[in-house]
């Protein structure tokens, strides 16, 4: 079985995790497909939108705990694999926010630690209602340490503490409320609510999206004064496309632009 499926289609890839019997669990495998993916999707400038979700009863439950816990036989007992899989997640996840094309994800059943991480990381997330969202891994005695970087990083901190010390797991509403996602809806209209924001972004100018998408995440670690002194700077680069110049025309004109 394929463990990572991809559709496209309208300028929209699909990306559906395809390993529903382990809850779609962030393996070995699943890792390097999607890192995979990912480069292959950044390289491809016909896609303008990535759509992720999950097959099966859910989104992601995480990293997969059997694969862990074999890798306590080395005779370091796993230190080094154990480095090597959170490395090779981290890398994954930061694909996600520097390739051009924004990524949603499309939510449903749980998001559980690293599962939690990959919606946190998205650009952009929409979830039934019925979904549940959690970074649970103290409840085993693992704290989820690095799914905390994405997490603080969407919800207020007071709020990431307490799903990160209680294991407390929150719904689709209290998601959108806190900001993890962007909306909830009826099960029924969440692929068409997911379909429509991807071909909302996918009508856009891609040159401009790819450069907004680069500016919005180096502009959130700089000090305001930088971060106005940049993407100033961006906008005049901006402003020097030529496709820009015959967007701006086009609405001075009250006509659909002709993009290149």
């Amino acid at each position: 079985m394929t463990i990572l499926l991809r559709e496209d289609s309208d300028h929209i890839a699909t990306l559906t995790m395809n390993a529903p019997a382990r809850l779609n669990a962030l393996s070995d495998d699943m890792l390097a497909a999607l890192h995979s993916a990912f480069d292959d999707i950044a390289a491809d400038e016909t896609v303008r939108a990535v759509i992720l979700r999950g097959s099966g009863k859910a989104f992601c439950a995480g990293h997969d705990l059997n694969e862990m816990q074999a890798g306590r036989q080395s005779e370091d007992g796993g230190a080094a694999y154990f480095k090597d899989l959170f490395d090779r997640c981290a890398a994954m996840m930061q694909r996600i926010q520097t390739m051009p094309q924004p990524v949603i994800a499309q939510v449903h059943g749980i998001a559980t630690a690293a599962g939690c991480q990959l919606v946190a990381t998205c650009d952009l997330a929409i979830a039934d209602d019925e979904t549940r969202f959690g970074v649970n891994g103290v409840n085993i005695g693992l704290f989820c340490s690095t799914p905390m970087v994405a997490l603080t990083r969407n919800i207020p901190r007071k709020a990431a503490f307490e799903m990160l010390t209680t294991g407390r797991f929150i719904s689709a509403r209290e998601a959108q409320e806190l900001g993890l996602i962007n909306r909830s809806v009826h099960a029924d209209a969440l692929p068409r609510e997911t379909a429509e924001i991807a071909h909302s972004i996918a009508s856009k100018l891609a040159s401009a999206v790819k450069t907004g998408k680069q500016a919005f995440y180096a502009q959130a670690q700089m000090t305001t004064a930088d971060a106005y002194a940049y993407t100033g700077d961006v906008m005049v680069q901006n402003m020097l496309v030529d496709d820009t110049n015959e967007g701006i025309n086009a609405f001075l004109e009250k006509r659909d632009p002709n993009w290149s």
